[in-house]
Protein backbone atom coordinates (compact mmCIF):
# COMPACT_ATOMS: atom_id res chain seq x y z
CA UNK A 1 0.00 0.00 0.00
CA UNK A 2 1.16 4.01 -0.89
CA UNK A 3 2.14 6.28 2.16
CA UNK A 4 -0.83 8.04 0.90
CA UNK A 5 -3.33 5.68 0.83
CA UNK A 6 -1.98 4.94 4.38
CA UNK A 7 -2.68 8.37 5.35
CA UNK A 8 -6.36 8.58 3.84
CA UNK A 9 -7.29 5.24 5.89
CA UNK A 10 -5.48 6.75 8.68
CA UNK A 11 -7.88 9.98 7.80
CA UNK A 12 -10.93 7.60 7.45
CA UNK A 13 -10.40 6.00 10.43
CA UNK A 14 -9.41 8.69 12.76
CA UNK A 15 -13.21 9.91 11.95
CA UNK A 16 -14.80 6.52 13.42
CA UNK A 17 -12.05 6.34 15.97
CA UNK A 18 -12.93 9.90 17.23
CA UNK A 19 -16.63 8.82 18.52
CA UNK A 20 -15.71 5.64 19.97
CA UNK A 21 -16.23 4.82 23.54
CA UNK A 22 -14.30 4.35 26.65
CA UNK A 23 -15.35 0.79 26.39
CA UNK A 24 -13.96 0.11 23.37
CA UNK A 25 -10.94 2.20 23.42
CA UNK A 26 -9.86 0.36 27.25
CA UNK A 27 -10.88 -2.80 25.63
CA UNK A 28 -8.44 -2.31 22.45
CA UNK A 29 -5.56 -1.66 25.45
CA UNK A 30 -6.25 -4.32 27.45
CA UNK A 31 -6.30 -7.05 24.51
CA UNK A 32 -2.81 -4.95 23.56
CA UNK A 33 -1.95 -6.32 27.18
CA UNK A 34 -2.69 -10.42 26.66
CA UNK A 35 -1.12 -9.91 22.96
CA UNK A 36 2.07 -8.56 24.83
CA UNK A 37 2.46 -10.98 26.78
CA UNK A 38 1.80 -14.21 24.45
CA UNK A 39 4.39 -12.69 22.36
CA UNK A 40 6.81 -11.57 24.68
CA UNK A 41 9.67 -14.56 23.07
CA UNK A 42 9.10 -13.17 19.97
CA UNK A 43 9.63 -9.43 20.64
CA UNK A 44 12.71 -10.26 22.68
CA UNK A 45 13.88 -12.13 19.78
CA UNK A 46 13.44 -9.32 17.34
CA UNK A 47 14.79 -6.88 19.86
CA UNK A 48 17.92 -9.26 19.87
CA UNK A 49 18.53 -8.80 16.30
CA UNK A 50 18.04 -5.44 16.65
CA UNK A 51 21.05 -5.17 19.73
CA UNK A 52 23.00 -7.45 17.60
CA UNK A 53 23.10 -5.48 14.71
CA UNK A 54 23.52 -2.10 16.65
CA UNK A 55 26.93 -3.56 18.40
CA UNK A 56 28.13 -4.34 14.91
CA UNK A 57 27.76 -1.64 13.08
CA UNK A 58 29.27 0.16 16.47
CA UNK A 59 26.09 2.37 17.48
CA UNK A 60 26.95 4.94 20.12
CA UNK A 61 26.58 3.33 23.09
CA UNK A 62 23.74 5.27 24.74
CA UNK A 63 21.54 4.41 21.47
CA UNK A 64 22.20 0.85 22.62
CA UNK A 65 20.87 1.12 25.76
CA UNK A 66 18.10 2.87 24.69
CA UNK A 67 17.09 0.01 22.22
CA UNK A 68 17.42 -2.57 24.47
CA UNK A 69 14.14 -4.37 25.50
CA UNK A 70 14.88 -6.76 28.60
CA UNK A 71 12.98 -8.06 31.33
CA UNK A 72 12.40 -4.99 33.22
CA UNK A 73 11.53 -2.60 30.04
CA UNK A 74 9.02 -5.16 29.14
CA UNK A 75 7.70 -4.85 32.61
CA UNK A 76 7.31 -1.34 32.00
CA UNK A 77 5.34 -1.34 28.87
CA UNK A 78 2.79 -3.56 30.60
CA UNK A 79 2.40 -1.32 33.22
CA UNK A 80 2.20 1.76 31.40
CA UNK A 81 -0.66 0.13 29.41
CA UNK A 82 -2.21 -0.45 32.95
CA UNK A 83 -2.07 3.28 33.46
CA UNK A 84 -3.33 4.27 30.81
CA UNK A 85 -6.84 2.34 31.14
CA UNK A 86 -6.66 3.45 34.68
CA UNK A 87 -6.86 7.12 33.05
CA UNK A 88 -10.22 9.19 32.73
CA UNK A 89 -11.18 9.71 28.71
CA UNK A 90 -9.99 12.84 27.64
CA UNK A 91 -12.45 13.14 24.93
CA UNK A 92 -16.12 14.29 25.80
CA UNK A 93 -15.57 16.38 28.83
CA UNK A 94 -17.41 20.01 29.25
CA UNK A 95 -14.78 22.09 29.65
CA UNK A 96 -16.69 25.68 30.04
CA UNK A 97 -20.37 26.58 29.54
CA UNK A 98 -21.20 29.84 28.89
CA UNK A 99 -25.06 31.51 28.35
CA UNK A 100 -25.02 34.02 25.75
CA UNK A 101 -28.47 34.75 26.67
CA UNK A 102 -31.15 32.60 27.25
CA UNK A 103 -32.07 29.82 25.52
CA UNK A 104 -28.39 30.14 23.98
CA UNK A 105 -25.78 28.03 25.74
CA UNK A 106 -22.11 27.87 24.43
CA UNK A 107 -20.32 24.71 25.38
CA UNK A 108 -16.28 23.84 25.26
CA UNK A 109 -15.86 20.21 24.97
CA UNK A 110 -12.75 18.23 24.00
CA UNK A 111 -12.55 16.47 20.96
CA UNK A 112 -9.82 13.78 19.20
CA UNK A 113 -6.90 16.02 17.08
CA UNK A 114 -7.28 13.45 14.48
CA UNK A 115 -4.03 11.87 13.22
CA UNK A 116 -1.32 12.31 14.84
CA UNK A 117 2.35 11.15 13.03
CA UNK A 118 4.62 10.44 15.33
CA UNK A 119 8.68 10.10 14.48
CA UNK A 120 10.53 8.81 17.08
CA UNK A 121 14.17 7.35 18.40
CA UNK A 122 15.59 3.45 18.81
CA UNK A 123 13.84 3.30 21.99
CA UNK A 124 11.16 0.63 20.82
CA UNK A 125 9.24 1.19 23.99
CA UNK A 126 8.17 4.35 22.72
CA UNK A 127 6.06 3.20 19.51
CA UNK A 128 4.00 1.16 22.71
CA UNK A 129 3.79 4.48 24.53
CA UNK A 130 2.38 6.72 21.79
CA UNK A 131 0.19 3.86 20.43
CA UNK A 132 -1.75 3.53 23.73
CA UNK A 133 -1.76 7.16 24.31
CA UNK A 134 -3.51 8.04 21.21
CA UNK A 135 -5.28 5.13 21.23
CA UNK A 136 -7.04 6.28 24.66
CA UNK A 137 -7.54 10.14 23.15
CA UNK A 138 -8.90 8.18 19.85
CA UNK A 139 -6.86 9.83 17.34
CA UNK A 140 -5.71 7.51 14.62
CA UNK A 141 -1.55 7.28 14.93
CA UNK A 142 1.40 7.12 12.13
CA UNK A 143 4.74 5.10 14.08
CA UNK A 144 8.06 5.79 12.47
CA UNK A 145 10.67 4.55 14.32
CA UNK A 146 14.37 4.15 14.04
CA UNK A 147 15.88 2.09 11.63
CA UNK A 148 18.29 0.67 14.32
CA UNK A 149 14.92 -0.80 15.96
CA UNK A 150 13.44 -2.00 12.98
CA UNK A 151 12.29 -5.67 14.23
CA UNK A 152 11.54 -4.41 17.33
CA UNK A 153 9.29 -2.07 16.12
CA UNK A 154 7.80 -4.07 13.98
CA UNK A 155 7.59 -6.75 16.28
CA UNK A 156 5.76 -4.72 18.55
CA UNK A 157 3.40 -3.22 15.81
CA UNK A 158 2.05 -6.68 14.36
CA UNK A 159 1.45 -7.20 18.51
CA UNK A 160 -1.09 -3.93 18.55
CA UNK A 161 -2.43 -4.75 15.20
CA UNK A 162 -3.61 -8.25 15.53
CA UNK A 163 -4.65 -7.31 19.21
CA UNK A 164 -6.95 -4.45 18.00
CA UNK A 165 -8.23 -5.85 14.51
CA UNK A 166 -11.34 -6.18 15.62
CA UNK A 167 -11.98 -3.64 18.07
CA UNK A 168 -10.75 -0.06 16.41
CA UNK A 169 -12.14 1.14 13.39
CA UNK A 170 -9.42 -0.49 9.91
CA UNK A 171 -6.35 2.04 9.60
CA UNK A 172 -6.27 3.29 13.29
CA UNK A 173 -2.80 2.24 13.83
CA UNK A 174 0.08 2.90 11.00
CA UNK A 175 3.65 1.96 10.91
CA UNK A 176 6.27 3.54 7.75
CA UNK A 177 9.58 2.38 7.94
CA UNK A 178 11.60 4.30 5.80
CA UNK A 179 13.01 7.69 5.29
CA UNK A 180 11.67 8.05 1.76
CA UNK A 181 8.24 7.54 3.72
CA UNK A 182 9.02 10.35 6.27
CA UNK A 183 9.38 12.76 3.66
CA UNK A 184 6.52 11.80 1.99
CA UNK A 185 4.23 12.10 4.77
CA UNK A 186 5.51 15.71 5.72
CA UNK A 187 3.77 16.67 1.98
CA UNK A 188 0.27 15.08 3.55
CA UNK A 189 -1.30 17.66 5.44
CA UNK A 190 -4.61 16.97 4.27
CA UNK A 191 -4.32 14.08 6.03
CA UNK A 192 -2.45 14.74 9.04
CA UNK A 193 -3.21 16.65 11.45
CA UNK A 194 -0.30 17.20 14.09
CA UNK A 195 3.40 15.61 14.03
CA UNK A 196 5.74 14.63 17.25
CA UNK A 197 9.43 14.34 16.09
CA UNK A 198 11.66 12.74 19.01
CA UNK A 199 15.21 12.86 17.97
CA UNK A 200 17.93 15.22 17.87
CA UNK A 201 17.84 19.47 17.12
CA UNK A 202 18.85 18.44 13.91
CA UNK A 203 16.53 16.14 13.13
CA UNK A 204 13.44 18.30 14.52
CA UNK A 205 14.27 21.25 12.78
CA UNK A 206 13.86 19.64 9.57
CA UNK A 207 11.14 18.01 10.05
CA UNK A 208 9.65 21.74 10.94
CA UNK A 209 11.25 23.52 7.64
CA UNK A 210 9.71 20.89 5.49
CA UNK A 211 6.22 20.56 6.21
CA UNK A 212 2.97 23.03 6.53
CA UNK A 213 1.90 20.26 9.57
CA UNK A 214 1.73 21.76 12.60
CA UNK A 215 4.99 19.94 14.41
CA UNK A 216 4.97 19.94 18.65
CA UNK A 217 8.37 18.77 20.39
CA UNK A 218 11.71 18.97 21.51
CA UNK A 219 14.92 19.34 20.11
CA UNK A 220 17.34 19.19 23.23
CA UNK A 221 17.46 18.32 26.55
CA UNK A 222 20.41 20.07 27.93
CA UNK A 223 19.22 19.80 31.50
CA UNK A 224 20.74 22.21 34.18
CA UNK A 225 20.92 21.55 38.50
CA UNK A 226 22.02 24.52 40.15
CA UNK A 227 23.21 23.91 43.62
CA UNK A 228 22.92 26.88 45.57
CA UNK A 229 24.55 28.28 48.73
CA UNK A 230 21.61 27.44 51.09
CA UNK A 231 21.70 23.78 50.13
CA UNK A 232 21.61 20.87 51.89
CA UNK A 233 24.96 19.12 50.58
CA UNK A 234 23.57 15.46 51.26
CA UNK A 235 19.95 16.25 49.47
CA UNK A 236 22.30 18.14 46.76
CA UNK A 237 24.50 14.75 46.26
CA UNK A 238 21.85 12.34 45.89
CA UNK A 239 20.14 14.66 43.58
CA UNK A 240 23.17 15.44 40.90
CA UNK A 241 24.15 11.86 40.92
CA UNK A 242 20.96 10.62 40.01
CA UNK A 243 19.97 13.43 37.53
CA UNK A 244 23.08 12.37 35.51
CA UNK A 245 24.03 8.51 36.32
CA UNK A 246 20.34 7.16 36.77
CA UNK A 247 19.92 6.53 33.27
CA UNK A 248 22.59 8.93 31.10
CA UNK A 249 21.49 8.17 27.53
CA UNK A 250 17.48 10.27 28.17
CA UNK A 251 16.57 13.56 27.05
CA UNK A 252 16.10 14.13 31.06
CA UNK A 253 19.35 14.00 32.61
CA UNK A 254 21.55 16.47 33.60
CA UNK A 255 23.99 17.97 31.38
CA UNK A 256 25.46 20.63 33.29
CA UNK A 257 25.81 20.79 36.65
CA UNK A 258 26.15 24.43 38.16
CA UNK A 259 27.33 25.57 41.89
CA UNK A 260 27.25 28.26 44.53
CA UNK A 261 30.84 29.78 44.91
CA UNK A 262 30.36 29.90 48.69
CA UNK A 263 29.94 26.19 48.68
CA UNK A 264 32.19 24.91 45.84
CA UNK A 265 35.04 24.12 48.16
CA UNK A 266 32.84 21.89 50.34
CA UNK A 267 30.82 20.35 47.58
CA UNK A 268 32.54 19.72 44.69
CA UNK A 269 35.15 17.46 46.09
CA UNK A 270 32.76 15.10 47.14
CA UNK A 271 30.46 15.02 44.80
CA UNK A 272 33.34 14.88 41.71
CA UNK A 273 34.29 11.84 43.55
CA UNK A 274 30.93 10.12 43.45
CA UNK A 275 30.61 11.07 39.62
CA UNK A 276 34.39 9.71 39.27
CA UNK A 277 33.57 6.27 40.54
CA UNK A 278 30.65 6.13 38.66
CA UNK A 279 33.31 7.01 35.49
CA UNK A 280 31.75 10.21 34.89
CA UNK A 281 34.18 12.30 32.56
CA UNK A 282 33.96 16.07 34.11
CA UNK A 283 34.72 19.35 31.72
CA UNK A 284 34.75 22.27 33.71
CA UNK A 285 35.32 26.15 33.95
CA UNK A 286 38.55 27.32 35.51
CA UNK A 287 36.82 28.31 38.75
CA UNK A 288 35.76 24.52 39.15
CA UNK A 289 39.33 23.41 38.05
CA UNK A 290 40.97 25.40 40.76
CA UNK A 291 39.05 23.11 43.15
CA UNK A 292 39.34 19.39 40.69
CA UNK A 293 42.27 19.19 39.37
CA UNK A 294 41.32 16.57 37.41
CA UNK A 295 38.79 17.93 35.28
CA UNK A 296 39.05 18.44 31.82
CA UNK A 297 38.80 22.15 30.04
CA UNK A 298 34.71 22.45 29.43
CA UNK A 299 34.66 24.95 25.78
CA UNK A 300 32.23 27.16 24.70
CA UNK A 301 30.16 23.89 23.27
CA UNK A 302 30.09 22.10 26.24
CA UNK A 303 27.50 24.25 27.54
CA UNK A 304 25.68 23.49 24.72
CA UNK A 305 25.92 20.15 24.36
CA UNK A 306 23.26 17.28 25.34
CA UNK A 307 25.76 14.07 25.81
CA UNK A 308 23.58 11.65 26.57
CA UNK A 309 26.03 9.92 28.05
CA UNK A 310 28.11 9.60 31.47
CA UNK A 311 29.70 13.70 30.42
CA UNK A 312 28.94 16.01 32.55
CA UNK A 313 29.91 20.34 32.00
CA UNK A 314 30.42 21.32 35.42
CA UNK A 315 30.36 25.76 36.16
CA UNK A 316 31.33 27.67 39.86
CA UNK A 317 28.48 30.65 39.51
CA UNK A 318 28.65 34.00 41.40
CA UNK A 319 24.72 33.36 42.71
CA UNK A 320 20.88 32.34 41.75
CA UNK A 321 20.85 34.96 39.12
CA UNK A 322 24.43 34.04 37.62
CA UNK A 323 22.61 30.19 37.07
CA UNK A 324 19.33 31.60 36.00
CA UNK A 325 20.76 33.53 33.16
CA UNK A 326 23.25 30.35 32.34
CA UNK A 327 20.36 28.29 32.23
CA UNK A 328 18.02 31.03 29.98
CA UNK A 329 21.33 31.35 27.19
CA UNK A 330 22.02 27.58 27.36
CA UNK A 331 19.13 25.82 27.70
CA UNK A 332 16.92 24.15 25.86
CA UNK A 333 13.55 24.56 27.81
CA UNK A 334 13.11 20.93 28.85
CA UNK A 335 14.00 20.42 32.25
CA UNK A 336 15.88 22.59 35.19
CA UNK A 337 16.23 22.19 39.01
CA UNK A 338 17.44 23.93 42.21
CA UNK A 339 18.40 22.37 45.23
CA UNK A 340 18.59 25.02 48.22
CA UNK A 341 16.05 25.16 51.27
CA UNK A 342 15.96 28.72 50.85
CA UNK A 343 11.97 29.85 50.14
CA UNK A 344 13.34 33.37 48.24
CA UNK A 345 15.80 31.90 45.91
CA UNK A 346 13.59 28.90 44.87
CA UNK A 347 10.95 30.81 44.18
CA UNK A 348 12.99 33.44 41.96
CA UNK A 349 14.35 30.50 40.48
CA UNK A 350 11.13 29.02 39.77
CA UNK A 351 9.75 31.84 38.74
CA UNK A 352 12.63 33.44 36.10
CA UNK A 353 13.98 30.06 34.48
CA UNK A 354 12.27 29.25 31.10
CA UNK A 355 11.90 25.52 30.97
CA UNK A 356 8.50 23.32 30.72
CA UNK A 357 9.63 21.38 33.72
CA UNK A 358 11.51 23.10 37.07
CA UNK A 359 12.70 20.62 39.96
CA UNK A 360 12.99 22.00 43.84
CA UNK A 361 15.51 19.47 45.46
CA UNK A 362 14.45 16.87 43.11
CA UNK A 363 15.81 15.06 39.97
CA UNK A 364 15.48 16.03 36.80
CA UNK A 365 14.72 12.57 35.57
CA UNK A 366 11.22 12.93 37.56
CA UNK A 367 10.07 14.86 34.23
CA UNK A 368 8.62 12.03 32.26
CA UNK A 369 4.73 11.50 31.82
CA UNK A 370 5.16 8.07 33.60
CA UNK A 371 6.60 9.41 36.39
CA UNK A 372 4.02 12.75 36.19
CA UNK A 373 1.00 10.43 36.23
CA UNK A 374 0.44 10.86 32.40
CA UNK A 375 0.10 7.04 32.42
CA UNK A 376 2.80 7.20 29.40
CA UNK A 377 3.80 9.87 26.85
CA UNK A 378 4.12 10.70 23.33
CA UNK A 379 6.69 13.10 23.59
CA UNK A 380 8.29 15.86 25.91
CA UNK A 381 7.48 19.40 24.35
CA UNK A 382 9.59 22.53 25.21
CA UNK A 383 6.78 24.46 23.00
CA UNK A 384 4.34 27.16 24.63
CA UNK A 385 1.60 25.78 22.34
CA UNK A 386 -1.19 23.72 22.79
CA UNK A 387 0.77 21.28 25.53
CA UNK A 388 4.36 22.03 27.19
CA UNK A 389 6.16 19.32 28.97
CA UNK A 390 5.72 15.42 29.30
CA UNK A 391 2.99 15.49 26.85
CA UNK A 392 0.28 12.78 27.61
CA UNK A 393 -3.22 12.46 26.85
CA UNK A 394 -4.02 16.38 27.18
CA UNK A 395 -1.45 17.39 24.62
CA UNK A 396 -3.64 15.03 22.81
CA UNK A 397 -6.88 16.37 22.83
CA UNK A 398 -8.10 19.96 21.57
CA UNK A 399 -11.79 21.10 22.30
CA UNK A 400 -14.59 22.26 20.06
CA UNK A 401 -17.24 24.98 20.67
CA UNK A 402 -21.20 23.87 20.49
CA UNK A 403 -23.81 26.69 20.50
CA UNK A 404 -27.32 25.38 21.48
CA UNK A 405 -30.07 27.84 20.83
CA UNK A 406 -34.01 27.67 20.04
CA UNK A 407 -33.80 29.31 16.70
CA UNK A 408 -31.94 32.72 17.69
CA UNK A 409 -30.55 35.14 14.37
CA UNK A 410 -27.17 37.08 15.25
CA UNK A 411 -29.82 40.08 13.73
CA UNK A 412 -31.80 40.40 16.75
CA UNK A 413 -28.50 41.60 18.47
CA UNK A 414 -27.41 44.37 15.95
CA UNK A 415 -28.55 47.56 15.44
CA UNK A 416 -30.52 50.31 17.49
CA UNK A 417 -32.67 47.70 19.33
CA UNK A 418 -30.24 44.78 19.65
CA UNK A 419 -30.74 43.01 22.14
CA UNK A 420 -28.16 41.81 24.69
CA UNK A 421 -25.89 39.20 25.51
CA UNK A 422 -25.97 37.94 29.20
CA UNK A 423 -22.96 36.25 28.88
CA UNK A 424 -23.56 34.43 32.24
CA UNK A 425 -21.13 31.66 33.29
CA UNK A 426 -22.68 28.46 34.19
CA UNK A 427 -19.69 26.26 34.16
Amino acid sequence: MSVEKQMKQAKEAAIKLASASSETKNKALKNIIINLKKNKNKIFSANKKDVEAAKKFHLQESLIKRLVIDDVKFKEMVNELKDVIKLEDPVGKTLSVIELDKGLVLSQITCSIGVIGTIFESRPDALMQIASLCIKSGNAVVLKGGSEALNSNRALYETILKATNNVLPKGSIQLIETRQQVKQILKLNQYIDLLIPRGSNKFVKYIQENTKIPVLGHSDGICHVYVDEDADLKKAINVCFDSKCQYSAVCNAMETMLVHKKIADKFLPKMIKKFKQANVEIRADNKTKKIVKSAKSASEQDWKTEYNDLILSVKVVNDADDAINHINKYGSKHTDAIITEDDETASKFIEKVDSASIMRNASTRFADGFRYGKGAEVGISTAKIHSRGPVGLEGLVIYKYVLVGKGQVVSSYAGNSAKKFTHRRIK
